[in-house]
């Protein structure tokens, strides 16, 4: 992460730094260890710093774009590949998370895709196995366009922030608006895996009741038989 940051900020006053967003952005898009998050923040608050106002108006359209187009690829991934051809994906680990996007998809597709975008590990899991369970390709597209122009938006925002706040010192605004973004990050990890566990004890209260009332109808007709 350091290192590629150290590239963004050296290319702060580069059309090469468009590039660099975009690419990154896309392998992110399918390939998650790679912090897009925080490239496209390191850049948006350099060139704030430094008054480069253009390139904040480009960073969001490479990060947009990159996030897009590494969407798609991920859902590419899920129809052609499936969700369990690989090993890493016959993880329990990775099952699990699976499971929950399948879940999600099912009930709630166009909230999750949009929203899944700023979980790093989480949208890889709900695009693939969006493309895996049969999602139209046409509204997939349009959901992961918004959804990557919102994320990157937000990106920006976020390094814009930084940028003024540290104005004339690209390197500490970079680095502020990285500490901004992983603790946003840490937050809506915490609320998702909250959200998920709540929804799981209802799941199984649910069941649990389903299986009572089921219990008291059995018992009812019991019941009746042995009185005729």
């Amino acid at each position: 992460m350091e290192f590629l940051t150290d590239i963004i900020l050296s290319l702060v006053q580069s059309p090469w730094v468009y590039v660099a967003v975009f690419a990154v952005c896309v392998i992110d898009g399918f390939f998650p260890p790679v912090p897009s998050e925080t490239i496209v923040i390191a850049a948006a608050a350099a060139g704030a710093a430094t008054a480069e106002w253009g390139m904040l108006v480009g960073a969001v359209v490479a990060a947009a774009a990159g996030a897009i187009v590494g969407d798609n690829i991920a859902f590419a991934i899920g129809r052609r590949v499936g969700l369990d051809r690989w090993r890493w994906m016959r993880r329990e680990s990775a099952q699990r998370t699976i499971r929950w996007a399948r879940e999600g998809l099912r009930r709630r597709a166009t909230v999750l895709i949009l929203t899944g975008r700023y979980i790093p590990i989480g949208r890889v899991a709900i695009n693939v196995t969006a493309g895996a369970t049969g999602l139209a390709p046409r509204r997939f597209f349009g959901l992961s366009a918004l959804a990557g122009l919102s994320w990157a938006v937000y990106s920006v925002g976020i390094g814009l922030f930084a940028g003024r706040w540290l104005s004339g010192n690209p390197l500490l605004a970079a680095l502020l608006g990285i500490a901004i973004a992983a603790t946003v990050g840490v937050v809506i990890d915490r609320a998702t895996s909250s959200l998920a566990a709540r929804r799981d004890r209802r799941r199984v209260d649910e069941a649990r009741a389903e299986d009572g009332a089921t219990t008291v109808v059995e018992h009812h007709m019991a019941a009746a038989r042995r009185q005729a």
